[in-house]
């Protein structure tokens, strides 16, 4: 795309070299910036939707080799879906029958703010590929749905997903006939099928027990987000002192207090999206006490107050629902 690779990294600090070094991980905050970086350099809107279109399911490994044999359609999502972390640490997909359709949703394991719309773009298109590849050539996809506004370029979404892209919805995801995700795979073979399993596990537990003590402490407070645990507790519960916690997440770039953001701020946007509850109720449920003191804390995060945040997703909703 005319971008000279070396600037692009340089610009957060980065050697060619690393990125060749299967134990070298990039940080979700330098992540962030290659992105960024990239919009900027490469002047294209698209990049998200260009980089997906990209991704095959020969690019995805042994997960791409157990989707490959999977049994059928319904089977290929759940591998993609159970072992998605091998992809990816940051977006994590889920899957359920509505009526007569499979939906496939995506969620987001980290805030990806100013990155949303490409990030999403490329998961989407990637699984679509995997999909459109199993139903030999076949489309099945019936429709995408993309939570946020749309953009300038889609026209360019329709034709590469080759359905209709509906924006301004809660969940990005899309849908396929509940028939066709069912039917059994031509190329389905259940003894690669499992041996493919076996290694997938095996890079899955790997990851998880090499996986930063970040990532860690953010699954900790996801799944006590009812009560988040202070500083003491969580350092507690990794067995260390509340100073080895604080300095070994300064080593990676961030802090206690900083992911304790990042998380109460995705959750604030789940709920806000929701509209099952009040502004106040949300600010109790993170925590907050002092209703000023979330929406100083969720404008800072945002840009933008609670309200206003709220208000801006009810107005991008389309007035026809997803199928």
């Amino acid at each position: 795309m005319g971008v000279d690779l070396h600037a692009w990294l340089a610009r957060s600090q980065l050697q060619h070299s690393q990125l060749d070094d299967t134990t070298h991980t990039l940080s979700f905050a330098t992540f962030r910036q290659l992105v960024r970086d990239a919009l900027v350099m490469t002047q294209e809107p698209a990049l998200g939707l260009l980089i997906g279109s990209r991704l095959l399911l020969n690019n995805h490994g042994v997960l791409g080799y157990a989707a490959m044999n999977s049994s059928s359609l319904q089977q290929a999502i759940e591998v993609l879906e159970r072992y998605s972390l091998l992809r990816t640490p940051l977006i994590t997909l889920g899957h359920q029958m509505d009526g007569q359709h499979l939906r496939v949703t995506l969620s987001e394991n980290y805030p990806l703010g100013d990155i949303r719309t490409p990030m999403h773009e490329v998961t989407m298109l990637g699984v679509k590929n995997v999909v459109d590849y199993l139903a030999a050539g076949a489309h099945p996809i019936t429709q995408v749905t993309f939570a946020f506004a749309k953009p300038a370029y889609a026209a360019l979404a329709e034709e590469m997903f080759q359905c209709e892209v509906v924006y301004g919805q809660p969940r990005t995801g899309f849908g396929l006939p509940a028939d066709i995700a069912a039917r059994p795979l031509n190329r389905a073979d259940p003894n690669t099928y499992r041996e493919a399993l076996v290694i997938c596990q095996r890079e899955l537990d790997k990851i998880i027990q090499d996986e930063t003590l970040a990532l860690r402490v953010r699954r900790v407070l996801i799944e006590r987000s009812n009560a988040f645990p202070s500083l003491q507790l969580t350092a507690r519960l990794f067995h260390m002192t509340p100073r080895t916690l604080h300095r070994k997440l300064q080593d990676e770039g961030t802090s206690y207090r900083a992911l304790l953001d990042d998380v109460r701020c995705a959750l604030a946007m789940e709920h806000l999206k929701s509209d099952r509850l009040s502004v106040q109720e949300i600010g109790f449920t993170l925590g907050y006490t002092d209703m000023a003191n979330f929406r100083r804390a969720f404008k800072r995060w945002q840009g933008l107050a609670p309200t206003d945040f709220r208000q801006s997703q009810l107005t991008l909703r389309s007035p026809h629902p997803p199928r």
